[in-house]
């Protein structure tokens, strides 16, 4: 599958301007997908069996309707807060021949939703995750699924007012019947966001769909029941919105502190680039936190380098990769959502490095130098939530190996789980591969000892609900979610274009001589008459040594796992002794795989349900 990518922008005159213009990517198209009716049934059920609980109160407050003064215009007075009962019966209009909506948001009303949609900013502009869409941007796809904190769309305060009602008529009168119309122009203010809402499929999406498992990754959680607010003109195209009852993103001060702050930094006239490092322990929010800040940088900037070093709940690629990549698009779904082809990338093979440790820290040293070194945009590292014994002097390592100007460290509940890595703590603190720097006692009275390397480091306390404590619930715990990411990536195999899926013993395998390609495992020694066994079904990483390894005819073995570039990941569907043929599915793209010489596997499996609940359905392939 070929991966657009956009050209890079070199003057740093415009590093900081007109960023949402660089942003060209088309629509992406919907389809008619409509609730699931199941789904709408067991809601209202369950609604209907606990509907005389006294600390239940739905659709109660009657909205008010005041004058505009400026045009005499009537609107409806919906305060700021969770838009939801009523209030969206007010403000949403839908258009049930092309099943869309377009909803009317004031500054500061809030819409939480769960499953997808995809969101077209008309006049104003709204806010998701710390990423501002304006009007005359392209659509943005939403994900909201039921494993992850759901999302929620901000009215702001718009910067141009609406002239006259036939501004706002004009606007509408392409998406809406005249008397929708009628009845949206109540909730028009001059100050208002209208946003257009559209029903969103993707090959992602369907495919993981077609899993059993997965087919209500996107519906509500049992928890969110009794919280649903329905007969919305938005549940048509998909979207369930939550009532105030359910909690959004929780932003504590220290949290939008460290935002602003690096922000400030990052806009503000610096030598360099900043480079910041983003540590805490596990199920604190960092993942979320870094999401948040790209989208935030995005508003400012054309685009922001990501450092990946968490091996196992990586954010761009499946688990057991180390990568470097250039982000332009913001994120607005948890990982899954965001699959996509790194800079540089290097498969390590393990989802930790417990056992590597040495390795571990080359490939990221690797990766680092590939970086170029004009390159002006903010770069955020990205580390493991270990904060103990080795893995903390590996933390220590890290930021003295990589030119830090900012360290973000999360912690919960006023408790840190390590010391504060300032840099008077480095001064004396022993990392991996490093140690401080050694002192005489002449050095008290001289200024020949060297100081602490200057950044600075900003903290975090996280409040929100569940802080520090594994998600138990469907699809929630790290193997889960590694598994999602996996099965978004192989999801590129599927046609573009709406249809059946395509299980992937249906597809047609490419067919790779074993004297062309090497073949090695990055998680131990084997014997290599056992490499066929091993690696047969498994997942690979697609990788490219500088030197082709020499072929006596026969299959090409590694003696130990090379620390070289990765292009992509494929499935290792079967190996053909009798005419020397590895069988390998890969959505890379063809003209890449030329560069192949090199498969690696390692410790991160392909999920289960690939191997045992694919429907025998699909569209032929061509051989």
């Amino acid at each position: 599958m070929k991966v657009n990518k956009h050209a890079e922008v070199k003057h740093k005159s415009h590093k900081w301007k007109d960023a949402k213009g660089k942003r060209c990517r088309p629509p992406v198209s919907s389809s008619n997908v409509n609730s699931s009716p199941v789904v709408i049934s067991m809601v209202k059920e369950h609604q209907e069996s606990v509907r005389k609980k006294p600390s239940v109160k739905r659709l109660k407050n009657k909205v008010k309707s005041v004058s505009n003064c400026k045009y005499g215009w009537t609107t409806e007075d919906v305060r700021r807060g969770r838009l939801e009962g009523e209030a969206l019966h007010h403000c949403a209009q839908r258009d049930d021949r092309q099943n869309r909506t377009v909803l009317v948001m004031q500054k500061d009303q809030t819409l939480c939703f769960r499953r997808k949609c995809l969101l077209t900013c008309l006049y104003g502009h709204v806010e998701v995750m710390g990423f501002t869409i304006e009007e005359g941007q392209q659509s943005y796809s939403l994900f909201s699924p039921a494993p992850h904190c759901p999302l929620s769309i901000r009215g702001l305060e718009s910067i141009r007012a609406l002239e006259s009602r036939n501004e706002a008529s004009h606007i509408l009168q392409r998406y809406l019947s005249q008397a929708s119309q009628k009845k949206l122009l109540k909730s028009i203010t001059t100050n208002s966001s209208i946003i257009l809402l559209e029903p969103i499929e993707t090959p992602m999406t369907r495919f993981l769909s077609s899993f059993p498992d997965l087919s209500e990754l996107f519906n509500l959680p049992m928890t969110e029941l009794m919280s649903a607010v329905l007969d919305t003109p938005l549940n048509g195209l998909g979207m369930i919105p939550l009532d105030s009852n359910i909690e959004r993103l929780k932003m504590s001060k220290s949290y939008r502190h460290a935002l602003n702050t690096v922000v400030s930094v990052c806009k503000g006239d610096i030598d360099g680039c900043p480079v910041i490092l983003v540590c805490g322990t596990k199920n604190v929010g960092k993942s979320t936190f870094i999401r948040v800040l790209i989208n935030t940088l995005l508003n400012y900037t054309a685009s922001v380098e990501y450092l990946e070093g968490d091996l196992g709940q990586t954010e761009f690629t499946p688990a057991g990769c180390l990568s470097l990549l250039t982000v332009r698009e913001p994120l607005l779904g948890p990982p899954f959502t965001h699959q996509q082809t790194p800079d540089h990338m290097i498969y390590y093979g393990q989802s930790s490095c417990d056992s590597y440790l040495d390795r571990y820290l080359e490939c990221l040293k690797s990766l680092w130098c590939r970086r170029s070194q004009t390159r002006e945009a903010p770069i955020i590292i990205n580390t493991m939530g270990w904060v103990k014994g080795f893995r903390f002097q590996l933390l220590v390592h890290m930021i003295r190996f990589f030119p830090v100007s900012h360290v973000v460290q999360l912690s919960h509940s006023g408790f840190s789980h390590c010391p504060a890595l300032t840099p008077d703590f480095l001064r004396t603190a022993n990392g991996f591969q490093t140690h401080p720097p050694a002192q005489t006692a002449l050095d008290e009275f001289t200024e020949s000892h060297s100081h602490p390397r200057m950044y600075s480091h900003i903290s975090i306390q996280a409040e929100f609900q569940g802080v520090g404590s594994q998600g138990t619930a469907k699809h929630q715990r790290s193997n889960e979610q590694r598994d999602l990411s996996l099965l978004a990536y192989l999801s590129q195999l599927q046609y573009p274009d709406p249809g059946p899926v395509r299980p992937l013993h249906s597809l047609t395998p490419y067919q790779v001589p074993h004297t062309a390609i090497a073949l090695g495992v990055t998680h131990g020694d084997m014997v290599p008459s056992h490499m066929f066994h091993a690696s047969n079904g498994s997942l690979v990483g697609l990788c490219c040594l500088a030197e082709k390894a020499a072929s006596k005819g026969g299959p090409v073995f590694l003696s130990q796992a090379p620390i070289c570039p990765c292009v992509g990941f494929g499935v290792l569907r079967g190996i053909d002794m009798a005419r020397g043929l590895y069988f390998l599915l890969t959505p890379v793209d063809p003209s890449v795989l030329r560069e192949v010489n090199c498969l690696l596997f390692g410790a991160i499996s392909v999920p289960s349900c690939v191997l045992t609940t694919q429907e025998e359905r699909g569209r032929p392939e061509e051989q």
